[in-house]
């Protein structure tokens, strides 16, 4: 989680939203993604996808099976719908997103029928320091 708190970290410095994702297989990363809508004018570069795709690029196919997400915040619905298209074996995340937040929260993904693949999911790592970096982005903006 640390690698993902260091991208979040990176974005917050860029003006996006602090947050980080990365994937791993077989304990090694071939996947990073810092928040970049802004900078990218596009409006679905959150650190997941970016991740995503770097991760599906290096592998050369669209299948992350076998794969690790580690994130900062809680995915939202499009990038949970990303991460079961994607066969992420297990998502692992930091700080919950009662607003926003698509896997524990809100529409809960991942416990709808229709849903493609549902990968284990495990929530709160690194919650406090993950929440203190967002907290400190938005107070400042505000």
């Amino acid at each position: 989680m640390e690698a993902a708190l260091d991208l979040a970290r990176q974005a917050a410095q860029a003006g996006e939203v602090p947050v980080g994702a990365i994937v791993v297989r077989e304990g090694e990363i071939i996947g990073r993604g810092g928040n970049r809508p802004i900078a990218g004018h596009d409006p679905t570069a959150h650190a997941e996808i970016v991740a995503l795709r770097e991760a599906a690029a290096t592998l050369g196919t669209d299948r992350l099976t076998g794969c690790d997400l580690w994130v900062t915040l809680e995915p939202c619905a499009m990038c949970a719908g990303a991460i079961a298209h994607a066969r992420i074996a297990r998502l692992y995340y930091a700080a919950s997103d009662p607003k926003g937040g698509a896997v524990e929260n809100g529409p809960r993904l991942f416990e709808q029928p229709t849903v493609h693949h549902q990968p284990e999911v495990y929530g709160g790592i690194c919650e406090d320091e993950a929440a203190a970096l967002l907290k400190a982005f938005f107070s400042a903006r505000r």
